[in-house]
């Protein structure tokens, strides 16, 4: 057994992790596909703010577009989230984005 695997809880732990990180990898896609979909059908007048970020997502792109006043996309995530008791779920989202912490620990700031 490899020495990183001693119990049934570390497995557990990286199974959870490896999940939660494809989740993220969905999102990430879901946020690039639906923003080019966008950026296609409107033009905003501002070349920049139509760009996608492969390794955005959707709830960070939520909280950037509301700092660019508008404000609606964060609304209905933060209200999906708030379901599950997570308040201000987009802001957290941009936060954990600009901290680096979806990345390996060697690579983060």
């Amino acid at each position: 057994m490899h020495k990183n695997f001693t119990s049934v809880e570390a497995k557990f732990a990286v199974i959870k992790h490896n999940i939660w990180q494809t989740l993220i990898c969905f999102d990430q896609m879901f946020n690039c596909l639906f923003f080019t979909v966008v950026s296609l059908l409107i033009s905003t007048g501002n070349p920049s703010s139509g760009k996608v970020w492969a390794d955005e997502t959707l709830s960070s792109r939520c909280w950037r577009l509301s700092l660019a006043g508008t404000d609606w996309p964060r609304k209905i995530v933060d209200g999906l989230f708030l379901l599950f008791g997570d308040l201000d779920h987009c802001r957290e989202a941009y936060e954990s984005e600009r901290l680096g912490r979806q990345l390996p620990p060697e690579l983060r700031r």
